[in-house]
């Protein structure tokens, strides 16, 4: 009866650990996920500012000719 007990013990542990195997695996993936998302976050918002500075250059370069234009009329 004691070693019936024992091994009943020793696989419900055994249940556990594999649980917590597959949990960890799952966490695992999750965070393989996130970190690709995050990076493809970071990626677009530096395009993005590239994109503003550029919108922002060219707004300004035009700001200039329409000064100068002012100037010469």
């Amino acid at each position: 009866m004691r070693e019936s007990s024992i091994e009943n013990d020793l696989q419900v542990l055994t249940d556990k650990i594999e649980q917590l195997l597959e949990h960890i695996e799952q966490l695992r993936k999750e965070n393989r996920q996130l970190r690709a998302h995050e990076r493809a976050w970071r990626e677009e918002r530096v395009k993005l500012i590239e994109k503003n500075d550029l919108a922002r250059h060219k707004v300004e370069a035009m700001i200039l000719r329409l000064k100068a234009l002012e100037q010469d009329s």
